[in-house]
């Protein structure tokens, strides 16, 4: 296991150490445990990698269109973050 020190803001530090209090863990385990459950590492299911089949869509210029699918593809998360 390796030793990372990390720096919380005091709200947060409030709350791992309320929940390690309540969950009568230490700290560590209660940071080690949001993170697992962050990252979608609970339990012994392979994590999801969600661009796997990304060479299987049939198209042989996608290299060449990349401007084009990233616009297509990300069009609703552009608009939402111009309305901004």
């Amino acid at each position: 296991m390796k030793r990372t020190t990390i720096m919380l803001p005091d709200d947060l530090a409030m709350i791992l150490d309320r929940e390690a209090k309540r969950h009568r863990l230490s700290v560590s385990e209660a940071a080690r445990r949001a993170l697992r459950a962050h990252f979608g590492l609970d339990g012994d299911a392979h994590r999801p990698v969600p661009f796997a089949n990304l060479g299987k869509s049939g198209y042989t210029d996608t290299a060449e269109r990349m401007e084009e699918v990233l616009a297509e593809e990300w069009a609703a998360d552009i608009e939402r973050h111009r309305d901004r």
